[in-house]
């Protein structure tokens, strides 16, 4: 940046996992490039780590539901903030903090706003209520700023059809990995037996693993009813899953349900960790059902670290996984086909092997968060270029 005094920006997401776990990197790389950089979010625990790095952090409780009263004392509050912090970027992420943030920052007359599109609320087979509910949500949250940035590009046609969004408004950002952070070559096979052992798994179990919250959509039911059938031909199958409840959404869970499927013996949660690349290499095949997604961080990841995967055919997913290469896609909600596909990784081991080394070059050549870093700091210049620099 060709500037004297740093340019200042506020990201924006409703709960503060996002910050840690899926924009921490470009937070980070933000302010290598010389930005001043700021967090909002709801108070939570793992905000500390980006405080940390020398990050301002201002909480401003948004939730994730739709909740006017609150949504309107949240756009009040983050207005004063922007206003009084003279922010010359906000950046806003996911859909409630879009809503909410962008209509703050127009308000306060931020010269520059941006909103991060990680995946839409609703897909191919939500009610039409949602549907309609979520896409207005998203043309507001598209038409207060002035560029959207997707993570990938079938989300863009998308928008394009439905009107949220023209391809002038909205650009690709794309889904970056860690390459150095997620590498195999730092685990020896000690790493992994250490880890294996550490974690619980029995010796000689095969895992079949998951990284995602403890909420319906993102396919657990379906995967809980298609390990019963995997367990039937694999009995050593244990499932490992990452990822935090939230019980106080309505389709959230805890792991306890998992007796209701009788596989409570052969699964292991661990709740949320810092520490998922070092769990990666314990697994044998990953696996995401989800109803829909942005573009799969878990499956890039799991990808770079040689896993074969299987995931359901829904945008996001479609982008992240080149079907019958990389891994398998299987129809959405469709419990009997995720077996099958488990278990034909099982059954075939070379080849689900063969799919893993694909998927690690794919990731390397398409999926490197370096070329999301220059994309997004591209976006930036242009648009200082234009808004501040008249």
């Amino acid at each position: 940046m060709n500037t004297t005094k740093p340019i200042r920006v506020c990201r924006v997401a409703a709960v503060e996992y996002a910050f840690q776990f899926l924009l921490f990197n470009q937070l980070k790389d933000m302010k290598r490039r010389g930005y001043d950089v700021s967090v909002v979010c709801s108070p939570g625990k793992w905000i500390h780590e980006v405080e940390q790095y020398d990050i301002s952090y201002h909480p401003v409780p948004m939730t994730r539901r739709i909740t006017p009263f609150q949504d309107i004392i949240a756009i009040i509050r983050l207005a004063a903030y922007f206003k009084k912090q003279k922010f010359d970027i906000v950046h806003t992420h996911t859909p409630k903090a879009g809503f909410v943030g962008t209509i703050a920052a127009r308000i306060a007359r931020v010269p520059i706003i941006v909103h991060t599109n990680h995946g839409f609320y609703f897909h191919e087979h939500s009610p039409f209520f949602k549907k309609q509910l979520f896409t207005w949500v998203e043309r507001v949250v598209a038409n207060n700023a002035d560029v959207v940035l997707s993570l990938d590009r079938e989300d863009m046609d998308t928008a394009k059809k439905l009107g949220i969004a023209d391809t002038k408004k909205m650009k690709y950002l794309g889904g970056g990995v860690n390459l150095e952070r997620f590498n195999p070559k730092r685990f020896s096979k000690q790493n992994i037996k250490t880890k294996r052992r550490e974690l619980g798994i029995p010796k000689g179990a095969v895992v079949i693993g998951i990284v995602a919250r403890l909420v319906r959509e993102k396919g657990y039911f379906e995967l809980f009813k298609a390990m019963k059938k995997v367990l039937e031909r694999f009995p050593n199958v244990v499932l490992l899953s990452v990822g935090f409840a939230e019980p106080e959404k309505s389709d959230g869970f805890i792991p306890a349900i998992a007796k209701k499927y009788g596989i409570a013996k052969h699964a292991i949660f661990l709740g949320q960790r810092s520490d998922v690349d070092e769990i990666y290499p314990v697994m044998d095949v990953f696996t995401l059902p989800s109803w829909r997604e942005g573009i799969g961080t878990s499956l890039l990841e799991a990808q770079a670290m040689l896993l074969p995967v299987v995931a359901t055919d829904v945008r996001g997913c479609r982008e992240a996984v080149a079907d019958g290469k990389t891994g398998i896609l299987v129809p959405h909600r469709n419990s009997q086909k995720l077996a099958e596909a488990l278990l034909w990784m099982l059954e075939h081991p070379t080849e689900a092997k063969n799919m893993g080394k694909a998927g690690r070059k794919r990731i390397e050549k398409e999926f490197d968060q370096e070329l999301v870093f220059e994309r997004l700091n591209k976006e930036y210049e242009r648009l200082i270029k234009e808004k501040l620099k008249k």
